[in-house]
């Protein structure tokens, strides 16, 4: 018997015997498990309504809550991937086609075609 009660590391149950026992010991395991879930589900839980509050507490004291209406926000990626399109696709004087100017920025078909109609508005 020495040694049922030793968890096992990262899984958080109890060592089969290879006897009887065991049968006590799957209800402990799932037991266990239940309560992992149950104080998980709770720990989400609290975190929803803390952040909840903190917004409310936050709009209240006349904070802005995330970005203002009409704002934009460029990354890295995107501004290198549009320096690329501008300086190496045909349709801005380049001699890359837009499969090779894809390739070339790193970015996916929907962004390239975003991207280009963005500069094209611009220029």
């Amino acid at each position: 018997m020495e040694g049922i009660l030793h968890f096992r590391v990262g899984v958080n149950q109890i060592n089969m015997t290879g006897d009887k026992i065991d049968l006590i010991l799957e209800g402990v395991n799932q037991y266990l498990m239940e309560l992992a879930r149950e104080q998980a589900e709770k720990e989400v839980s609290d975190l929803h309504q803390r952040t909840k509050e903190g917004i409310e507490t936050a709009r209240l004291n006349g904070r802005q809550i995330g970005q203002r209406k009409g704002t934009t926000y460029e990354t890295r990626k995107a501004k290198a991937a549009k320096d690329i399109i501008l300086r190496h696709n045909k349709s801005f004087g380049g001699s890359l086609t837009d499969e090779e100017t894809m390739k070339q920025a790193g970015i996916s078909r929907k962004s390239f075609y975003k991207y280009k109609r963005e500069l094209r508005s611009i220029s």
